[in-house]
């Protein structure tokens, strides 16, 4: 969830009433009524019937006010999921996307060149053994070349068609004449399952810019993760006067292939989106390499842990590295990567890599080699 409503204040619509205190409030009530009606003092013990019979009536009820605070929060946007919150993006006219194809370039080669053109029709499949791929488009090989590459579209939505390694598409399904291979030559990418609750509460949040017709960060912004579901971090700058740079991560941290760059661009050609004096430029972020050298230690006092602290310290530079490198123009921080790993229960580390270093707004921070080592046990 995006900062701006993560940082927003906790709500209820119950004012935080829990279990027990409806219970004591209820063996109160009784109590009173009881002595209002028949004169005589009441004590309710833990096994009466009546206390039995209440505590039930309790669940029931603290259950019904469960509801009414869910009802209640499901208007808010920090709150709301599922159809919730399409009815709460149905206001701003948005709708929750669908499953996207992944999509890559395929290089079709001739076995030798020769004098007339050879033909790939629209809707040429190739396939790796598993996943199809279509061409999307008709294309030819101009007579003495001896090859062309297409943009291709996968036949199954969702994201199980992304990340298939460049040259593993190599089956061509259809006959066609002269063809002596195929081969996709950059990774696939680009497929997205249908909209999560965390994304599409993003959009909601930021649609306002869009009505903007002067172009602001937030709109353009907007605008690129409604392409694409798996868009996961952008970055707009302007380097110029009317010239928008976009640069942006897909889930995951990956690097956008040029297939999926060269996409966003021209969807961010239509007029409705960009102004016309803009003169937008969709590009990969630059990468600046860091490693990680650090060695911890851990209180002999909790020598009997010890083994699930190591878990613990593992599991949290591995969510530094994620918080690190999911996000473009954020500093190298090591002083965040000591907090994690104090707060997962080392005494203390001696982190020689990274040391902190500025990161441009157009650059994403990348791994390289990472070498965790645990220095032993040490007096509190």
């Amino acid at each position: 969830m995006i900062a701006e409503l993560e940082n927003l204040p906790e709500v209820s619509f119950i004012d935080n009433i829990t279990l027990d205190e409806i219970q004591e409030q209820m063996e109160s009530d009784y109590q009173e009524k009881y002595e209002s009606l028949t004169g005589k003092t009441c004590t309710l013990r833990r096994a009466d019937p009546a206390t039995l019979i209440l505590y039930a009536c309790s669940i029931q009820i603290f259950q019904a006010l469960l509801f009414v605070d869910r009802a209640g929060k499901q208007d808010l946007l920090k709150y709301s999921y599922g159809e919730f919150l399409d009815n709460l993006a149905a206001i701003r006219g948005i709708t929750r996307m669908e499953a996207l194809p992944a999509v890559t370039t395929v290089r079709f080669t001739l076995s030798e060149a020769v004098s007339e053109v050879v033909v790939i029709p629209e809707g040429t499949t190739v396939t790796n053994g598993e996943i199809y791929f279509q061409t999307d488009e008709y294309a030819e090989i101009a007579a003495g070349d001896t090859s062309i590459d297409i943009p291709c579209t996968c036949q199954t939505d969702g994201a199980e068609g992304n990340g298939i390694p460049a040259g593993e598409i190599k089956i061509l399904v259809n006959t066609l004449p002269y063809i002596k291979s195929v081969e996709n030559i950059e990774v696939t990418s680009g497929g997205a399952d249908i909209e999560n609750d965390e994304n599409l509460a993003e959009r909601i949040y930021l649609a306002p810019s869009g009505y903007s017709v002067a172009g602001p960060d937030d709109a353009y912004k907007y605008f690129t993760m409604a392409y694409n579901q798996e868009i996961a971090d952008v970055m707009v700058t302007s380097p110029d006067p009317a010239e928008v740079e976009i640069r942006f991560l897909m889930e995951n941290g990956e690097i956008p292939t040029s297939t999926v760059m060269s996409g966003l661009e021209e969807y961010l050609q239509d007029n409705k989106i960009r102004p016309l004096t803009d003169h937008v430029t969709v590009l990969a972020p630059e990468q600046q390499r860091f490693d990680i050298a650090l060695t911890y230690y851990i209180n002999r006092s909790d020598q009997a842990k010890a083994n699930t602290i190591q878990a613990a310290v593992q599991a949290a530079v591995d969510e530094y590295v994620k918080w690190q490198t999911y996000t473009i123009g954020r500093d190298i921080n090591p002083s965040e990567l000591t907090k994690r790993i104090i707060e997962a229960g080392a005494k203390r580390v001696e982190i020689t890599f990274p040391v902190f270093t500025s990161v441009a707004p157009d650059t994403v921070a990348r791994i390289g080699q990472k070498t965790v080592t645990y220095g032993g046990l040490e007096n509190d």
